[in-house]
């Protein structure tokens, strides 16, 4: 897969511009303090739907919906933000949605779907065995299985980057950013915004040390599948890497770095003590690289993706009083 080009860039972001602003993007001098950088932080977390996924989600239905109209039902898997953002755009074209989740899944999260309008499955012990559930059950049932990773995706998940780097004059882009990884849509659409900006601002991949596979596979130049275990950060809980994603990956990312669960939980309790804002873990990974190689960009213009919110109170409530 070939990265979006200006066009196709051009029109998702009027497409996420109709439904939604553009999120903030602020520079807290409490960070600044705390990870000596100059840092700005993209406030993915003020979306609908409180994560980034929401505007692939909005761009891949549109498209769906144009190249086979008569398409009335879909079925994605999740471990909740992308299932969040399919359910709120299949509500918007009048498609019901149902959403495959592992068991064990974030409660809050499941609630959220629920609330848009989706059916809720719980199936399979991790999401790989929940995305394998998903595809038989839209075969199952004749209708469109939403992929996790997908050119349409990305071209929608672009647009948050594109907002990040025209917000900057030439001569002030930040020298580096730091994103979370998942199944890679996310990464993938930075390296695409950051190809329509023509900068040449570095990134870095950013993995949970308890889910390594695209750290693997990236250091190793082909895909290598590696358990999950991470407690903290589900939407970092990539088993098996996605083909084209880490081809994307390989070809456009700097380097990946690997963060813990402590290094996470930190983290979040960072971003709220320093921002009063609510991170889920892979939305507070970006600050734990950074806090992690504290050192190596002092002083300097970093960019962190603050890319969801949506973690369960009680969890929230053991990672701020300590507790991980």
């Amino acid at each position: 897969m070939s990265l979006p080009g200006r066009e196709a860039i051009e029109s998702a972001l009027a497409l996420v511009r109709a439904v939604m602003p553009p999120t903030p993007q602020q520079r807290w001098p409490l960070l600044d303090a705390r990870s000596g950088a100059q840092v700005w932080v993209k406030h993915e977390n003020h979306t609908p739907v409180g994560a980034f996924k929401v505007r692939g989600g909005l761009v891949y239905l549109d498209a769906l919906r144009r190249r086979e109209p008569d398409v009335r039902s879909v079925i994605s898997a999740t471990r909740g933000n992308h299932g969040q953002s399919i359910a709120f755009a299949a509500a918007r074209h009048g498609l019901a949605a149902t959403i495959v989740v592992p068991r064990g899944n974030s409660v809050e999260k499941n609630a959220a779907m629920r609330a848009l309008g989706a059916e809720l499955i719980e199936q399979g012990e991790d999401f790989q065995a929940a995305r394998e559930f998903a595809v038989q059950l839209a075969g199952d049932r004749a209708a469109h299985m939403v992929p996790s990773f997908h050119a349409d995706l990305v071209r929608g998940v672009a647009t948050y980057w594109v907002e990040f780097f025209a917000s900057f004059a030439a001569g002030d882009m930040p020298e580096v950013v730091f994103v979370p990884i998942g199944l890679g849509s996310g990464i993938c659409a930075c390296a695409a915004a950051r190809a329509h900006a023509g900068v040449r601002t570095r990134i870095v991949g950013v993995v949970s040390a308890h889910a390594p596979a695209y750290r693997l596979s990236f250091e190793a130049g082909c895909a290598i599948e590696a358990p999950v275990s991470t407690l903290l950060a589900d939407g970092m809980a990539c088993r098996v890497p996605e083909s084209e994603a880490l081809a994307i990956i390989r070809r456009e990312v700097d380097e990946i770095v690997a963060v813990s669960d402590d290094e996470i939980a930190a983290a979040m309790r960072a971003f709220f003590a320093d921002t009063h804002n609510v991170a889920e873990g892979a939305g507070a990974a970006s600050l734990a690289a950074l806090l992690q190689q504290r050192e190596r960009w002092a002083g300097r213009r970093v960019g962190l993706s603050l890319s969801g919110g949506n973690v369960d109170s009680a969890q929230f409530a053991r990672v701020l009083a300590g507790a991980g």
